[in-house]
């Protein structure tokens, strides 16, 4: 009796703190509705994405899905949780469709986060894992003191608002996972003491702080496990995705590829294509290793001078998007190397640019790149497989599972040497081969198109919408 007194006496400030937050909430959600003319029977519907406006991959599933939404549910009231203080809704909804051609004709409640810099990288130089996940539950709390969603749909990789969402706020909670925040090739990296963006020099070339990060990454994977089990629907974009889901999280999760406008790309023309032009399709990220594409492509034509080719016509476009003053800073330190290793004029950075300006681009293209290492899937590796580009990628994560079969619709590599060495061998493929690569391309990209998208998210999502 004693023992179970004390316990109770430990544990009633929390019971005391989870009654006031419940009844607050229920205040929030009472004021939300109020505001916004909501009966109590309308299902609020909220996807948390707090960098709704970067123009990647990402945003794309999310408009598509909130399109695909509105338009089975008009009746349910659509609520997106972004950090893009500066943007108001009608930009947002200007960009989406500028950048992917994505008509948001509904309306739709932005609620703004003002927090957002506590998900930054840069606010963690170390235990970044731990300290970007502790951040998003603040901004969590944040969102939701702001608006009590009946469905939450984390669409950005912010696992640990589930708890929030679920416990607190008595939201069903729904996920899709574009990466996931630790998976076991990180753990496998860091036991092999290999280099890189996200396991550094220091600590890769030494036993004892591998063995703390090991630790470390371990205790993480762990923790990370108990809050995806949370989450009552798990969607993934990719067969390596969904393995390290399920490795982790313990649970079932269902692939779910994410929406490619292969159609109209489908359209574009493959005669008239510059032969020495090579395109890249990616964010300005670290974990792009777009540095691996500029060092490959020096390589590409320094032996193809050595050959007696001409090279001044050859040309690596980079297309890409910069979220930051950090992706910004990435950018000019690609620049600098282009300017390092003499290509300058044979490297052209194209960022933020509009859909048409995109779709010339690829269209005139005979090569599309793509160099990061576990890429998750690679949206932009099936942007260049429906324009019937001979697509070059990293033999790993979702572009060697789902995207490319080395040698039938693309082409497999590993590090500068092998690309450099691929790209040759495209150079020197004759034409009929290269056009069954080109129409094995656009053939494998049907099934990554937006209806087939929207039909398995919808399938997969309703079971938490009743």
């Amino acid at each position: 009796m004693f023992v179970l007194k004390v316990v109770l006496l430990l544990l009633s400030p929390f019971i005391v703190l989870y009654w006031l937050l419940k009844t607050y909430v229920r205040r929030v959600d009472a004021k939300y509705r109020q505001q916004n003319g909501l009966r109590d029977d309308v299902k609020i519907i909220a996807f948390f994405h707090p960098f709704c406006n970067s123009g990647g991959g990402g945003e794309r599933v999310l408009w598509v899905a909130l399109r695909a939404l509105h338009h089975k549910y008009p009746d349910y009231h659509y609520v997106v949780y972004t950090g893009d203080i500066e943007a108001k809704p009608e930009e947002i909804k200007a960009k989406a469709k500028k950048q992917f051609q994505i008509d948001l004709n509904f309306d739709i409640s932005f609620v703004y986060l003002k927090k957002r810099y506590i998900v930054g990288d840069r606010l963690y130089p170390i235990f970044t894992l731990l300290g970007q996940s502790i951040g998003s539950v603040f901004l969590g709390f944040e969102a939701l003191f702001q608006c009590v969603p009946d469905v939450y749909i984390d669409s950005m990789g912010f696992s640990f608002t589930f708890p929030v969402f679920r416990y607190i706020g008595g939201s069903r909670v729904g996920a899709y996972v574009h990466y996931p925040t630790i998976s076991t090739d990180m753990l496998q990296m860091v036991t092999n003491t290999k280099t890189s963006y996200n396991n550094r020099a220091i600590i890769s070339n030494s036993r004892v702080l591998t063995s703390g990060k090991l630790l470390y990454y371990k205790l993480f994977a762990y923790l990370y496990g108990l809050i995806g089990r949370m989450a009552l629907v798990v969607m993934v974009n990719s067969s390596w995705t969904q393995r390290h889901v399920e490795s982790i999280w313990k649970r079932k999760a269902r692939t779910v590829y994410p929406p490619c406008n292969t159609d109209d790309l489908k359209r574009l023309s493959l005669q008239n294509k510059k032969e020495l032009q090579i395109v890249s399709i990616g964010q300005i990220r670290p974990e792009k290793n777009h540095s691996l594409q500029v060092i490959a492509f020096k390589e590409f034509i320094d032996k193809l001078s050595s050959e007696g080719i001409d090279t001044q016509s050859a040309k690596l476009v980079i297309i890409g998007s910069c979220r930051d003053d950090e992706d910004r800073q990435r950018l000019n330190d690609l620049k600098q190397l282009s300017r390092s290793l003499d290509i300058e004029s044979n490297v052209e950075f194209k960022v933020n640019i509009p859909y048409e300006e995109l779709k010339d681009l690829i269209e005139e293209s005979s090569i599309g790149v793509h160099t990061m290492v576990n890429e998750h899937f690679g949206i932009g590796v099936v942007e260049c497989l429906a324009a019937g580009l001979i697509t070059l990628t990293h033999a790993s994560g979702g572009p060697k599972l789902d995207l490319i079969t080395d040698g039938v619709n693309g082409f497999l590599a590993t590090d500068s040497q092998s690309f450099c060495q691929k790209l040759y061998n495209i150079y020197n493929l004759n034409k009929s081969k290269l056009n069954d690569i080109r129409l094995n391309a656009r053939k494998s990209a049907d099934r990554f198109s937006e209806q087939e998208f929207e039909t398995l998210f919808l399938t997969s999502i309703e079971e938490i919408l009743h």
